[in-house]
């Protein structure tokens, strides 16, 4: 019995034909895949904000340590923010997470 050539792709799961891929569905499939890259960044974004860590549990204080200062951090984002400390930051406060700018 002999066999169709478009049912050995079929069985062998070759990719459809090039004239089998709508432009619908080519456009459906691009829409998707940028929804879900709009999810994907904007669950990323939550995530890291919620990883921020209380000032407390840092030691964080409003006030230097030695020479050691949120201005001078490598952590630090001016003008009162901090990529690990959540809340406000003093430019002059300092933690325990303290990396001196290079």
């Amino acid at each position: 019995m002999p066999v169709d050539k478009k049912d050995v792709k079929t069985i062998a799961g070759a990719a459809p034909e090039p004239a089998d891929v709508s432009r619908r569905n080519l456009l459906r499939g691009a829409t998707l895949a940028a929804g879900g890259a709009a999810f994907l960044a904007a669950t990323m974004t939550a995530q890291r904000a919620e990883a921020k860590m209380a000032q407390t549990a840092a030691g964080y204080q409003t006030t230097p340590k030695d020479s050691k200062r949120c201005a001078d951090c490598a952590v630090f984002i001016a003008p009162s923010s901090c990529r690990l400390v959540d809340g406000t930051i003093s430019p002059d406060g300092y933690c325990r997470f303290f990396i001196k700018k290079s």
